[in-house]
């Protein structure tokens, strides 16, 4: 499809919908490209730049610079506007060739359409911000008093190489049984307090960041501005109360486990296929 000039229409890539408010984006976009809002004043807006070429695609440094910058105006809308619905990483509208509507019109006809629904998901997410929690159990501080890893210990003294190295392997194996059991008998306890200092709670799983790590707990959480504060002191006590335990703590971000828009413009015609996703 092109203008009256024979150039290629015009499309827009989305950032993330934010609701009606006195908000204006304060970044540039991926490559620096010129961010702006469209919809109606009173909301929900989609926050978007022109485009003329298709989906971003190409070395993986490019990708991840590209989705760096995409994650820049998602917060930049998260802080300015209360309130963001981020939007995945290559969705671009384009023209309807069918009907002739421009992409902003296609955008537009989508946010009247789509209305009721963001408004409520905005409305939902208003003030809060999502926290990552990862609770690990450090395999070498909990088995150091266990009686067993003890014995094989003892044993290992003064064999010859081959035995030790058997023993070496049942060491292994015995201090890695008893981890994932101690893991298992924490997780419900830390999985509920961590849960009652939260709006929401999404588990996801990621290997261990270090050797002779298990994992108890990956969470995503959604809280209040209180909550941080109420999340972290949990977090406290439970690390006092389990030496042993070892606990990242990372964020706030914009909520980006709790506003899944991946399906939201699947309905839309004039969409660009996204070759990648955040």
């Amino acid at each position: 499809m092109t203008d009256d000039n024979g150039a290629a229409a015009p499309k827009l890539y989305v950032y993330a919908i934010v609701p009606a408010g006195d908000y204006t984006p304060k970044v540039n976009g991926i490559d620096g490209s010129a961010v702006h809002l469209i919809g109606n004043p009173e909301g929900p807006r989609a926050v978007v730049h022109t485009h003329t070429g298709g989906p971003y695609d190409g070395p993986d440094d490019d990708v991840k610079r590209w989705i760096l910058q995409h994650s820049e105006v998602v917060e930049d809308g998260w802080q300015g506007a209360g309130s963001v619905l981020p939007v995945s990483f290559n969705v671009i509208v384009r023209p309807d060739t069918e009907s002739g509507a421009t992409s902003t019109v296609q955008l537009e006809r989508w946010l009247e359409e789509s209305k009721g629904a963001l408004s409520a998901r905005l409305g939902d997410l208003d003030g809060t911000s999502e926290l990552r929690v990862e609770i690990s159990l450090d395999r070498s501080a909990f088995v150091e008093a266990n009686g067993e890893v003890r014995r094989i210990k003892d044993d290992m003294e003064d064999r010859p190489a081959g035995v030790r190295r058997l023993l070496e392997k049942r060491l292994e194996k015995t201090e890695k049984e008893l981890a994932d059991r101690e893991a298992d008998d924490l997780y419900p306890a830390l999985r509920a307090r961590i849960a009652e200092q939260c709006l929401g709670i999404e588990e996801y799983r990621t290997p261990p960041r270090e050797a002779r790590q298990t994992p108890i707990l990956m969470a995503s959480c959604l809280v209040t501005e209180p909550g941080i504060q109420n999340l972290g002191a949990e977090l406290t006590s439970i690390q006092n109360e389990q030496p042993a335990v070892s606990i990242r703590f990372l964020g706030p971000w914009p909520p980006y486990s709790f506003a899944d828009m991946s399906d939201a413009f699947a309905g839309m015609s004039g969409q660009d296929q996204p070759s990648s996703a955040t």
